[in-house]
């Protein structure tokens, strides 16, 4: 036996299930990019939140992503979008846990998240290209 066999797999429909729930929760940096390039540039379907400090958004984030920090995710903040409004999270990258944190806490407030797996780690692994300022911008034609 070998490390990948020692443990057998789960069944088929096991592990459907787990996959499922796992897209159910997360989507990745590559689809956010392809919905956005779809939409002419920005996010359609869903907001696309950069949970960050705004000192870090400022220096760099996701082309149209808007900065909402998840100590500042309130019911009252969150009035301004419908309540079936999909909140997709990012941070830092894989490091950092304030996406999951944000997505806790948009839980919590009855909102749908998904997290973006990799966060700004994996937006640039892909080689997509960032916005800077305090302004979310647009996804450049270009990437």
């Amino acid at each position: 036996m070998n490390p990948v066999t020692a443990i057998p797999a789960a069944t088929p429909d096991l592990a459907r299930v787990h996959f499922a729930a796992r897209l159910a929760l997360e989507t990745d940096c590559s689809d956010v990019h392809a919905a956005m390039r779809a939409a002419g540039g920005g996010p359609d379907g869903f907001v696309l939140a950069d949970v960050r400090g705004p000192g870090a958004y400022a220096r760099g984030h996701v082309p149209g992503a808007i900065n909402l920090p998840h100590r500042d995710m309130t019911a009252e903040r969150l009035a301004t979008w419908p309540a079936d409004t999909l909140f997709v999270v990012y941070c830092a990258g894989p490091h950092c846990n304030g996406g999951d944190r944000a997505a806790l806490r948009l839980a919590e407030l009855g909102r749908p998240v998904k997290l973006m797996i990799g966060g700004m780690t994996g937006w640039a692994d892909e080689g997509f290209s960032f916005a800077a300022g305090a302004a979310p911008g647009a996804l450049a034609e270009a990437a």
